[in-house]
């Protein structure tokens, strides 16, 4: 509803009439009328309005159109309060909030409300609507909002649900979408659903994280899974067993996937959710973390028209984004891409995309050796995890084709060794593979709640900073806010480790040597370890000190 002031303002300043107003208020409700209904009034000029009002009251004019504005930023002010004062968070620093209004009438009113509702002072500028409402469209809806958009997407083959959905009770149907829907909202990776003997619980990972952020009644635990199991398409009446299946919903208009897995406790069956959304698929490999010259040597690994690039890390350090990345980097109407994936996480247009079924007997071998039959030029295996798929990834390399794929080790040099430990004979080795990445990572601190963490030089340089680094380094923590939950975390980042193989380290190959010999020299040729490219992020105010470490531990340097 547009504010009478904001109407005055508008009629005063001669840039519409009272009877081009009424006109737009015609054949609707006077609630249904936004500021945005004013753009359709052909004298309005609202850049021009705005930058009349800003002299006249001496507001700052700032075209938003130019300005880029973070989404962590926009998401400081929930929708409701976007909408109630016409504001818009565009920056953040450590001393205020820089808020974007088309309507100075809000400015007064909304100064200390909203000042105490984000526990840091308030500071305006003015804009114009067309603006505002470009970026107010990347505003998310809350939970309340979204819980009643929930809508199934009901599987090709058109099968009834067993159990039909009042039979479960509207309380658990409405509970359950709330769970999906705050997942979403909250851009979790993974649901826990967890019955205890006198507990039910469900957790979010939320940047990493479990956090408990419900606890239901015990006497729902059973409906509450049986409504998951219904909607994922699992056999409700089979409890002794884990299953897996697939949730396919629209939340707010918006399709969204979850990966389900029961799990038979002790107490009852356990559900996790993975919550696989396109839109938090980073693609664009500037974004990730890499630094410029880790960018730089993973690109020019990539482009090679044949070889290997390896990316490794534990379970959960993002190894699949910075191989879809890279896929989509190379993605391009004159290559043939396919790939081999246990299971296929996001779908990828223009890439041949094929899940592992072992029960079927399609492994990673056998995919492998399918690809090369299907004129490839580059292939993506999920994982080698054996010698079998070792060797027909070298031979594919070797003969051609561009090879992307992971493994499980601790760091990009051990991963050399593993490959020698696995039975590949040091030539081919050393013949076939151009880079290793290896990556963990880690929360970023909450731009909202940052502030100057009180570490002493010698504990900075215990970490791994040079002693003349540490007299200069300012290390930051997050106190906690609304924003990130108390947590003094939002988001996360990633740290790379990219092992070129350059003739130096190509020699030590093939003499067999150790991955510590091969790490040293690695290092000697430009490479940053894991904890050299972790504290270069504690340095930017990217991470907390004890972040850093704690994802790089086994990183001595």
């Amino acid at each position: 509803m547009v504010r009478d002031e904001f109407m005055k303002l508008i009629t005063e300043n001669g840039m519409a009439t009272l009877k081009e107003l009424r006109r737009i208020s015609m054949n609707k409700d006077p609630d249904e009328i936004s500021e945005f209904d004013l753009l359709s009034i052909r004298s309005f000029d609202d850049k021009k309005f705005a930058e009349m009002i800003g002299v006249k009251l001496n507001l700052t004019y700032i075209d938003l159109t130019k300005a880029k504005v973070q989404n962590s930023t926009i998401e400081v002010l929930k929708r409701k309060y976007v909408i109630k004062h016409r504001a818009l968070p565009i920056q953040i620093t450590d001393k205020k909030i820089i808020m974007a209004t088309f309507d100075p009438t809000v400015i007064k009113p909304s100064l200390t409300p909203l000042g105490e509702h984000l526990k840091k002072p308030v500071e305006f500028v003015l804009t114009n609507i067309s603006a505002w409402q470009k970026l107010f469209t990347r505003v998310k809806d809350s939970v309340d909002d979204l819980v009643s958009t929930v809508i199934e997407i009901k599987s090709s083959t058109g099968d009834e649900d067993i159990v039909k959905e009042e039979d479960i009770g509207q309380d658990v149907v409405t509970f359950v979408n709330r769970i999906l829907a705050d997942a979403f909202v909250r851009k979790v990776s993974d649901i826990h659903v967890e019955p205890y003997e006198k507990t039910f619980r469900v957790r979010f990972r939320l940047d990493g994280s479990l956090q408990t952020i419900y606890s239901p009644p015990k006497s729902m635990m059973p409906a509450v899974v049986s409504r998951l199991k219904i909607l994922s398409q699992l056999d409700i009446s089979e409890k002794r067993k884990p299953q897996d299946g697939r949730i396919k919903l629209s939340i707010g208009g918006k399709p969204i996937d979850y990966r389900v897995s029961s799990l038979p406790t002790l107490f009852g069956e356990k559900v996790v959710l993975r919550l696989l959304d396109q839109d938090n698929l980073q693609l664009d490999m500037t974004k990730l973390g890499f630094e410029t010259k880790q960018l730089d040597v993973f690109k020019k690994g990539i482009h090679n028209p044949y070889g290997m690039v390896l990316v490794t890390g534990p379970t959960g350090s993002g190894k699949t984004t910075t191989l879809y990345s890279a896929l989509a980097e190379l993605n391009v109407e004159g290559t043939n891409i396919s790939t081999a994936e246990d299971p296929c996480e996001f779908n990828l247009e223009g890439i041949n995309q094929v899940n592992v079924r072992k029960e079927v007997g399609l492994t990673f071998a056998s995919a492998l050796k399918a690809f090369l039959r299907q004129d490839p030029d580059i292939i993506m295996v999920g994982e080698i995890r054996d010698l079998e798929v070792g060797e027909i990834a070298v031979e594919a390399s070797l003969t051609g084709h561009m090879v992307l794929s992971t493994l499980h080790t601790n760091d990009a040099p051990s991963t050399v060794t593993r490959l020698l430990n696995m039975g590949i004979e040091p030539f081919l080795v050393v013949a076939a593979l151009n880079v290793v990445v290896a990556q963990r990572l880690c929360r970023k601190i909450c731009i909202n709640c940052r502030e100057v963490d009180s570490i002493s030089k010698d504990e900075l340089v215990s970490c791994g900073f040079a002693p003349a680094s540490a007299n200069q380094v300012k290390a930051y923590k997050g106190k906690g806010c609304e924003v990130c939950g108390g947590t003094g975390n939002k988001g996360r980042v990633a740290v790379y480790e990219v092992l070129e193989m350059t003739p130096k380290v190509r020699e030590l190959v093939l003499r067999n040597a150790s991955s510590d010999e091969i790490k040293a020299q690695a290092i000697k040729d430009g490479m940053k370890t894991l904890r050299m490219s972790a504290l270069t992020k504690v340095a930017q105010g990217l991470m907390t000190l004890s972040e850093a470490v704690a994802n790089t531990a086994s990183d001595n340097d």
